[in-house]
């Protein structure tokens, strides 16, 4: 008891704002700031009410500051016998989210892209999609794999491609994109933009009314501004002229909510002989980050658009026995967000399956049995 009454002592005499501003914004490690709050009650007190768990999210991933509410999903309906404070169900979320942001050890950066959501204006479709970008083969089935802005004028009208992550919540550190050379074209012209830019975010109407590219459609209205709530923007890279796979680092890991990349593509350096009009083609894009689900998922509120942060703890230990079956027991929200995460990685295994055989199309000159594609 004299400890604790010397600890509020401490906490008197330098005051609040002292005490966060000169003491615990300084504590960098997730794990120092909940040994601090272990110290004693009026210490967890402290960093409960003065939410320094969040405070420490955002100084980790800025983007975090944008999350509208927080809330935990428990694999079994809560029990009305123990009722907890808001403060307290944030203290621990964001504990857990700032300790996730942290650790590297137990998920390493990987390719991040799902899907194709839509390119700004496509000038031969299907055959210049922006799907194309997502394998990483400059021919495909003999035939030439890149996707093709229209036709401009002015040098200086942008192109966008958005694309759909593959988590709810994941850590980026990098973009890859890779200009097109047009080899069967005089001169062998390249069709870089002259700067890339890069925006991530969600969707803003709720779930399952998001619209991707399909083989009838690029869906190229999608990328309208109105559609999205943008957390992130970054700044202007130079992209080189060069037909490589061309690396932009962000600043820092940047934290995606909602699993929305927008890739803008400012400025044409080329023209096309043929009509003498500016284009921009990409060969190939990847996105290089890390998974939080599915500990951590994002759903959106209604009407505003907002993002939610969830939290599964349960999903701690999620087996695959656990995914595969379907316990009534179970809380409704905890079904849902973990259907949600099952068939996007279905979705994943998909894509990554039909690259592999695309490849195998295009390496294989004696052609690819049935058997090798059940394999």
């Amino acid at each position: 008891m004299a400890e604790e009454c010397r600890i509020g002592d401490f906490l008197e005499l330098v005051g609040p704002d002292i005490s966060t501003t000169c003491v615990f914004s300084r504590l960098d490690d997730p794990a120092d700031l909940v040994r601090a709050a272990a110290v004693s009650r009026t210490w967890r007190r402290f960093v409960i009410e003065n939410s320094l768990s969040k405070s420490l999210c955002v100084r980790l991933c800025p983007e975090v500051a944008t999350v509208a509410a927080a809330a935990e999903v428990t694999r079994s309906p809560p029990s009305p016998s123990a009722p907890e404070s808001d403060s307290e169900r944030d203290y621990r979320i964001y504990s857990n989210l700032a300790s996730a942001l942290v650790s590297d050890s137990g998920n390493p950066s990987v390719g991040c892209v799902l899907r194709c959501v839509g390119a700004s204006s496509t000038d031969t479709f299907p055959e210049e999609t922006m799907v194309h970008t997502l394998d990483k083969h400059e021919l495909v089935n003999f035939h030439p794999s890149y996707w093709s802005s229209c036709g401009a004028d002015d040098p200086e009208e942008p192109e966008s491609l958005t694309y759909r992550l593959n988590s709810d919540i994941c850590i980026v550190d990098e973009i890859r994109v890779q200009p097109f050379l047009a080899f069967f074209q005089y001169g062998e012209p390249i069709y870089s933009s002259k700067r890339v830019r890069f925006r991530m975010g969600h969707y803003k109407l709720p779930r399952g009314s998001e619209s991707f590219v399909t083989h009838e459609d690029e869906n190229k209205m999608i990328n309208a501004d109105k559609k999205y709530m943008w957390t992130y923007m970054s700044p202007e890279f130079p992209m080189l002229q060069e037909n490589v796979l061309q690396s932009f680092k962000l600043p820092h890991p940047v934290l995606c909510i909602g699993g929305v990349l927008m890739i803008e593509l400012l400025g044409r350096v080329q023209k096309q002989e043929a009509d003498d009009k500016y284009y921009i083609c990409v060969c190939h894009v990847e996105v290089i980050g890390r998974s939080l689900s599915p500990l951590f998922m994002i759903d959106i509120s209604e009407p505003g658009g907002y993002s939610i942060l969830k939290y599964l703890p349960d999903a701690k230990n999620l087996s695959a026995e656990d995914k595969a079956q379907d316990n009534t027991k179970d809380s409704l929200e905890w079904q849902s967000l973990v259907a949600r995460y099952i068939q996007m990685n279905h979705i994943a295994v998909l894509n990554a399956r039909l690259m592999h055989i695309n490849f195998m199309l295009e390496d294989d000159d004696d052609g690819v049995s049935d058997d090798d594609l059940l394999e």
